[in-house]
Order: C-alpha cells, then structure tokens, then sequence
C-alpha cells in the first residue's frame, strides 16, 4: 500500500493540449529542469484556466488525446520503465532469497524481524540527505550511484553465500548478509528519491497518473517474476548464490537505463542548505493534509499488518512446501497487484478516490486474516493475491497524491519523507512480524495485525477529513 499546498496552476490562456504524437516530440525536446511536454512558460499542456490541476483542462478533467499507452511514447520514459522492470527484478527475488538463506541457516522467525531493522536504520539516517541530493543534484546520477552500491551489496551476498559452508571461513556468519542488507537499504532510500521524483518530469501532467499506474504495473510484474525465479534458481542451484549473482547483472543493465535518460537540470538551486530546505519535505507533508492522511493510513497498515517477512515460515512449518513453493507465496501479492492494473488502466480514476483508499485498506487486513487462518496452500495464494491487488489501488492512489500535491522542486525530499514512510511499514513491519510470531506463533502474528489494519481504515474515516473529501486524482 505503501500525500495543502497544491502545485502552482497555470496561468489562464495556457495553449491547448496536443495530440499524443506532439506530447512525444516536446517531451523529447523539453527545456532542461521542465517536465516534457510542457509550454515555453512551463505550464503542462492542457490548463486552460487557474485552479485547475496540472494538466487538465478547465472543467478539471485530463484533456482528450491520452490514451493508457500515450506515456511509452516518450522516450525517456520507455527508459525509465527498463530500470524500474530490471531493479525490481533483482529486488523482489534478493529479497526472497535473504529470507531463505537467513531462515535455513538459523531456523528463527525473529532473524528474519531483524532483516527489516538492518533496512531501515540506514533509510532512517540518511533519508533528509538523500532528498536534498535528488533535489539539488542530477537525478539520474544519483539514481545511478544507488545502483552501483546496490551492486556492490549483491556481490557480498554472493561471496557470503558461496563460501559462508567452507570451514573457517570469513563469511560463516550471518552479519555478512545483514551488512549487506544494510547496503541494500542504503541505496534504496537514495534510489527512490531520485527515482520517485524524477518521473514527474519525464511526463506531461496530464499523462502522470498513467504514467504512475504504468510504474507500479511494471514494479508489480517483476515482483510477480522476482519470486518465482528466485524459487527456481535457489532449487536448481541449491543455494541462494545464484540468485544473488543474477541480482549483480541486473542492477548494472538497470544503471546503463538511468544514465541513458536524458539529462534534466535541478529544480532546487544549489546554495548552502539551510535547516529549513532539509526539513522542507517533512513540513510540507505536515501541512498538506490529503499527503499527510494517505501516508500515514498506509503506514500504520502495513506496518502493523503486514504479513510477507514470515512467508519463508509459513512455506516450510505451516503449508510445507519448498523453495518454489515459497517463491510462488513471494509473488503472489504482485500477481493480485498486477491483475488489478490491468482490470483498472483502461478506466478513470475512482470518483470517490479516498474512501476507495480506505476500503483498500481494509480489504488488505481481511485477506491477510484469512492467509493467516489458512492452512492449505492454494487458498493461501489467493489470500496472498487478494493482498496484493488491495495493495495497488491503494498504493496508485497514495503515489499519485503525493506527486501531483508537490511542487517539483520539493519532490525529492518528499518522495524521501515518502520512503521513509514505506520503510517503516515494511522493514519494522518485518521487525515487528518476526517479535511477535517469537511470541504468539506465525498464525496469530499475522491474525491479529490483519485485525488491526481494518480496524485502522474503519478509523481512519473519522480521524482524516481530508481522505473523505478527496473526490478524485487526475489520469
């Protein structure tokens, strides 16, 4: 699942929006620093009179012309979208071989908790930093340099893998694979503030909540792929070496993608960082109340209800199956996300998009209950596909509020305040899944936080205004 200040509107008059052959060529060509397909003053395309949302026309609705496919006609999109597929790949099938290679070799629920703890520390330190890089600086070098420690950790991962049996070996211990783990989190805070707010600029505004959808399809679809290749390879090689060997060739084809981007100036001047540009991003998620519900309901529900860091105990003590087993359990939840992109790209956004949210959320807790109660295999998976499908509607809806309620010069330290977010569901939601199946079992761990994340979406009805009144999000 895992945002008012809302974007500058156009200035009346704005030229009227192009076809989506002419939207390609301009993003092509686009002033340095301004998304593509945007006019000679910087306004989007297609606003027409002020108030109206960035890339829309005056009644408030995306222009004509745009259709689901319209943002793979740009090129540094297509681009994008070739790093986003090959990082995720290694991404989703590193993170299942961790868990198998941390649980065979220690057989305990909480060392795999303690996976999401070494993620999250170094998202923690160092996500201010990272957004002002993102910021201040070319996004697509800093998304570059994320990479290649990236690389760096997959190729640590290996060597602990494949010499960790030899005795007296260096790499017997498993703080090798929580250092490493360490460096992953690392790069993935400064991959993602630059990734996340470097896409805005590839699109024109109209195309963005497309383009959104499309990223999160893309990301999904390798996470469908990720698991279930890391199941096959840990089966065919014996160990989780292969898998991570095969992570180090992707991260570098996903650094050749970033770089081939075309070259985008900064939004941010480049000064002396003030106390108040490095807080910038947490003070505009503080006073942008739509940003601040959506983050904050997505945080508390999966960080409290999430169920995926014990799937390497539930595919080996509680449904008895093997590492394609578990692979499959892995990639569940995107084969759900993925299905819902499709079913939903061809339509408008929901009318009624935060109360859409909120039933996402709740939706996500039943079937987190129901994957928790369930002791036969397939209704697993389909609990676990249910997951993943309430996830991405309500995951589309957070990304795009976010994005279209910040000015471009704030989006990279907002898309970090964001990941820090996303972590803290995540890697302490992993934490916090590991200490309490320590102490109530895998099942009741799961049962109880499925629990609690639909009570959280019944609450948070009440408590956030501003979701209620979120009517809808462009695209």
């Amino acid at each position: 699942m895992s945002t008012p200040t809302t974007p500058a509107p156009a200035a009346a008059g704005a030229s009227t929006d192009p076809s989506p052959a002419s939207a390609a060529t301009s993003a092509d060509t686009a002033p340095a620093g301004a998304p593509p397909g945007t006019a000679s003053s910087g306004a989007p395309p297609g606003t027409a009179s002020s108030g109206a949302p960035p890339g829309t026309t005056s009644s408030g609705t995306p222009p004509a012309g745009y259709g689901p496919y319209a943002p793979f006609r740009i090129r540094d999109f297509r681009l994008f979208m070739v790093m986003v597929l090959v990082s995720s790949l290694a991404q989703q099938a590193q993170g299942v071989a961790i868990g198998w290679d941390v649980y065979e070799r220690t057989g305990s629920a909480l060392a795999l908790g303690w996976i999401g703890l070494v993620q999250f520390v170094p998202v923690l330190v160092f996500f201010l930093p990272a957004g002002q890089w993102a910021d201040r600086y070319d996004r697509r070098k800093v998304a570059a340099v994320s990479l290649v420690l990236w690389c760096g950790a997959a190729l640590l991962l290996a060597v602990s893998s494949k010499l960790h049996a030899v005795p007296g070996s260096l790499f017997g211990s498993v703080g090798w694979i929580y250092l490493s783990v360490a460096i992953t989190g690392l790069s993935t805070v400064l991959n993602r503030a630059a990734r996340d707010a470097l896409l805005p600029q590839l699109v024109p505004g109209a195309m963005f909540a497309r383009a959104v959808t499309w990223n999160s399809t893309i990301f999904q679809t390798a996470s469908v792929a990720g698991p279930g290749l890391a199941g096959a390879l840990i089966a065919f090689g014996g160990s989780a070496f292969t898998v991570y060997a095969a992570d180090a060739c992707c991260i570098v084809l996903a650094t050749a993608a970033a770089l081939s981007i075309t070259p985008r100036a900064p939004s941010a001047v480049k000064r002396v960082a003030s106390w108040r540009d490095v807080f910038g991003g947490l003070h505009h998620v503080w006073r942008t109340k739509v940003v601040f519900a959506t983050m904050t309901v997505d945080l508390f529900a999966v960080l409290l209800g999430g169920a995926t860091a014990l799937l390497p105990v539930f595919a080996k003590d509680v449904l008895h199956v093997g590492p394609i087993g578990l692979g499959w359990l892995s990639a569940a939840p995107a084969i759900g996300a993925v299905l819902t992109a499709l079913a939903t790209g061809h339509r408008r956004a929901p009318a009624h998009a935060g109360i859409t949210f909120l039933w996402a959320v709740g939706a996500f807790g039943l079937a987190n209950v129901v994957f928790g109660l369930s002791h036969n295999y397939w209704l697993s998976l389909v609990a676990l596909i249910v997951v993943g499908a309430s996830d991405n509607v309500g995951a589309v809806i957070r990304q795009t509020v976010v994005q279209l309620h910040t000015p471009d010069e704030l989006r990279g330290r907002v898309s970090a305040v964001n990941r820090v977010f996303i972590s803290s569901s995540n890697e302490l939601g992993a934490l916090r899944a590991g200490l309490q199946a320590s102490l109530t079992g895998p099942v009741g761990a799961v049962v109880i936080g499925g629990g609690i994340t639909m009570a959280i979406a019944a609450a948070g009805i009440k408590l956030f205004p501003a979701l209620r009144g979120l009517k809808t999000v462009h695209g």
